[in-house]
Order: C-alpha cells, then sequence, then structure tokens
C-alpha cells in the first residue's frame, strides 16, 4: 500500500497510522499527527480503491452504504500490510493508535471489529458503524476517541451514538466528543482528541 513511514523521536510511543477520509491521501493527516503527538512515529496509509478517481479504503454501494465483501477484503488487506510495516520499519506491531477520518475512521473501525489486537486505540473521526450483526472480538483495554458532528449529513449522529455502545458492548473504553457542526474535521475536535491522548498515553 503506498504510504510515508516518519520515525519519531520517542520509540515508545504509539505509532500512530493515519487513515485518510474520501478523495485523500497520505500527505492529509500529518499536520494532524503533528497536533496529538509530534514525537511519536507515524505511518500514514493511502487507500487501495478508486471511487471516480478519489482514493478510498473501501468500496461502496451507494453514499453510507458499504460493499461489506470488498470492508472485509480491504480490512484483511490494511492488517496485512501493519504485520508487514512494523517488520519492515521495526516497530511494535501491538503498539498502533489509528486517527481516521471519515472514510478513514470506518475502515479503522472495521479493523476493531474484525480482528483482534489490531491496533491498541484509535482516534475515529466522523464515523460510521462498518457492519451490524458480527461479534466483535475482546476489545477490554482498548482506548477509543470518537468526534462526530451533530449536523453531521454524511454520518448520521445516531451512526456515531451505535457505534459507540457496539464498542464498549465489546469492553473497549469509548470516550465521545459533539460538535454543533457537520462532517468537517474542525480544530476544536482535534484539540480534544490530543487531550484525550496525552490523559491515556503521555
Amino acid at each position: 500500500m503506498q504510504h510515508i513511514f516518519k520515525e519519531g523521536t520517542s520509540p515508545n510511543k504509539p505509532v500512530l497510522l493515519l487513515l485518510h477520509g474520501t478523495g485523500g491521501d497520505e500527505n492529509d493527516l500529518l499536520p494532524i499527527a503533528d497536533i496529538i503527538d509530534s514525537e511519536a512515529s507515524v505511518l500514514s496509509v493511502r487507500g487501495n480503491v478508486l471511487e471516480n478517481g478519489m482514493p478510498r479504503f473501501f468500496k461502496r454501494l451507494a453514499e453510507g452504504v458499504f460493499d461489506e465483501e470488498d470492508l472485509i477484503f480491504r480490512t484483511n488487506e490494511l492488517n496485512q500490510f501493519l504485520d508487514e510495516a512494523a517488520n519492515q520499519y521495526q516497530f511494535d506491531r501491538h503498539n498502533i493508535v489509528a486517527i481516521g477520518y471519515s472514510n478513514g475512521a470506518n475502515i479503522a473501525a472495521s479493523l476493531l471489529f474484525h480482528i483482534q489486537d489490531t491496533l491498541k486505540g484509535a482516534i475515529l473521526h466522523h464515523p460510521m458503524v462498518p457492519r451490524r450483526g458480527v461479534q466483535l472480538p475482546n476489545l477490554e483495554g482498548t482506548n477509543i476517541f470518537i468526534a462526530a458532528g451533530v449536523n453531521d449529513p454524511i454520518c448520521p449522529q445516531q451512526e456515531s451514538i451505535e457505534l459507540k455502545e457496539l464498542l464498549e458492548s465489546a469492553g473497549a473504553n469509548v470516550q465521545d466528543h459533539w460538535e454543533n457542526r457537520g462532517h468537517q474535521l474542525t480544530m476544536s475536535e482535534i484539540q480534544t482528541a490530543k487531550a484525550w491522548y496525552e490523559k491515556i498515553y503521555l
């Protein structure tokens, strides 16, 4: 997978896995990683799917309707890439915290839904429930931050509420943060995510 790896100055900190939104690329979230933790290593990945020329992490059938077969395939593909990247760049595979926005948040949530111990934690900006009716792995000890907009036309409020409930039912520690905004990624939600991250990981 096309990606950028930047080795941090503090090897014991989590590796920040950056997952962009639709139409983004591996450069999009680098400034956010710098705000969250400027000393951490960063692995920023570009999605392998194109929708009308726009990179994504998995296919969808319509807005808000995921291609579940492709979602599962791409989730496993990303998980395998993380195994390979940890080996190539010599970082702890069990010390990855994802930062995802929109489509990137959804593939991060899918990793949590499908694969045990693939992420130590996650910051999910404007996520949706990746799949319904599936048994989640044990997520005890997994810390997750969800940021969402009360007026988000792409990711309705109920999606983030339900996602939080599903993750908590699997044992995860989840903090949510609501902005009186739409689907845009705001500086105030990034700063709130930073405060959450520092409380847990610093």
